[in-house]
């Protein structure tokens, strides 16, 4: 039997934390320290299957920069479903949980998709930005063209023009 949870970072006992990492290593097939620092701080989705951890999805507060507004993200990172338990709808039961943080607690959500998630991300009404996209560095605005078609929102509360730019706020390791 499925089971999907959600908990705070800061809630997750000793052994969740590394059982995490392990699987998303796993899902991924590397997954550095930047990756493992944009996975927590915020609230996890957690699915087990007869006690055994199967599936991970985290949402974490970023800033994004769109229309001169400074908005509230729940930026989605760190999805990852087991190998051997992929297209049984476990994922779409992690981002559900998420989805629903999301639309309560921010403006709206955001996520950077690998090329084979798109379709799946889509099919849950998240919209692919069709407009500039930059990265508030420490050396200012810098364009992240190499993104494009692969960021995702969420709309919320917040309006928004896809078509327009918008910024991610800066982090070490993937800006997106």
């Amino acid at each position: 039997m499925i089971e999907v949870f959600t908990a705070h970072t800061a809630e997750l006992d000793g052994a969740q934390p590394a059982a995490v990492r392990s699987l998303l290593a796993d899902v991924f097939g590397e997954f550095s320290d930047e990756d493992w620092e944009h996975t927590l701080g915020g609230v996890h989705a957690l699915a087990r299957e007869d006690g055994e951890l199967i599936g991970h999805a985290a949402v974490v507060q970023r800033r994004l920069l769109h229309d001169g507004r400074a908005l509230r993200a729940g930026y989605v990172e760190g999805v990852g479903v087991r190998a051997d338990r992929q297209g049984r709808g476990h994922g779409a039961a992690l981002m559900a949980a998420l989805e629903t943080a999301i639309v309560r607690a921010y403006d709206l959500g955001a996520l950077c998709a690998a090329d084979e998630a798109a379709d799946f991300y889509a099919a849950r009404g998240w919209q692919c930005w069709r407009g500039p996209l930059s990265a508030l560095t420490p050396a200012g605005l810098r364009p992240t063209p190499e993104e494009d078609g692969a960021v995702f929102v969420l709309p919320g509360a917040a309006p928004l023009d896809l078509a327009g730019a918008l910024a991610c706020d800066w982090r070490d390791g993937d800006l997106w």
